[in-house]
């Protein structure tokens, strides 16, 4: 079926199933499916559809950029990163008299100040942000979740990973992607979580996630929105 609202047209296919309530997915290729109860009228199909048009609207772009790839990023004024689970601009400052360049978040902008307004510059400029920010963050997640574990992490490294969000070996010793900085608090939270459920549970049996999920019941969630980010959560 096709259906306009807003300006904007999708496709989508509706089910009916044995079911109390229309619930509504949208596939890794974008295509909606509405499954309805058996029996409902179509014209309360569509009500929810129209309900939901914004957030639908919003995940059909998430995926059609996700099928598309992650553009090379370009560094200079109107380039967007992601800080914290949104996209903010940057704005490059050159001031020769600094002692090191770095970057300030600014609320609706992420300010980098150079030396040298050099790609390489900026780039590592904002690399050493979030690393910076990742470590903050974790340790402060890790000092608020401390009460659900007896053992405390012996160390916490923040590291360059490319295959991982974090892990924790048989010493304790915690390690985490600089890349969390990207992701919402309540994802670096889970991360934290997750690893420092390894510091009782060292495998992932049903122990480990049992106790994953009664600190962070919604924990699913959190691991869905890192399948579906990760594409874009790069320099």
């Amino acid at each position: 079926m096709i259906h306009t609202y807003s300006g904007k047209t999708i496709r989508f296919e509706i089910k009916y199933k044995n079911r109390t309530s229309i619930g509504i997915t949208i596939d890794s290729y974008g295509n909606v499916e509405l499954q309805a109860p058996k029996g409902t009228h179509d014209e309360r199909v569509l009500q929810l559809l129209e309900e939901n048009w914004d957030l639908i609207q919003q995940k059909l772009n998430e995926m059609r950029d996700r099928l598309h790839g992650q553009q090379e990023k370009v560094y200079e004024h109107g380039e967007s990163f992601l800080y914290l689970g949104n996209t903010y601009p940057i704005k490059i400052f050159q001031d020769i008299n600094i002692t090191k360049d770095h970057v300030v978040f600014e609320g609706e902008q992420l300010h980098i100040c150079v030396k040298q307004l050099e790609d390489e510059k900026v780039k590592q400029a904002l690399k050493r942000f979030y690393y910076q920010q990742c470590k903050a963050l974790v340790e402060k997640s890790i000092y608020f979740y401390q009460c659900n574990f007896k053992t405390r992490p012996r160390s916490i490294r923040i590291t360059d990973s490319k295959t991982t969000w974090g892990t924790c070996d048989s010493k304790l010793q915690l390690t985490f992607n600089w890349r969390l900085a990207m992701a919402p608090r309540a994802v670096i939270d889970y991360v934290v979580v997750h690893e420092m459920c390894h510091m009782v549970h060292l495998n992932h049996d049903r122990s480990f996630w049992r106790l994953v999920g009664t600190i962070i019941p919604d924990y699913k969630e959190k691991e869905n929105w890192l399948a579906l980010s990760k594409w874009k959560m790069t320099i």
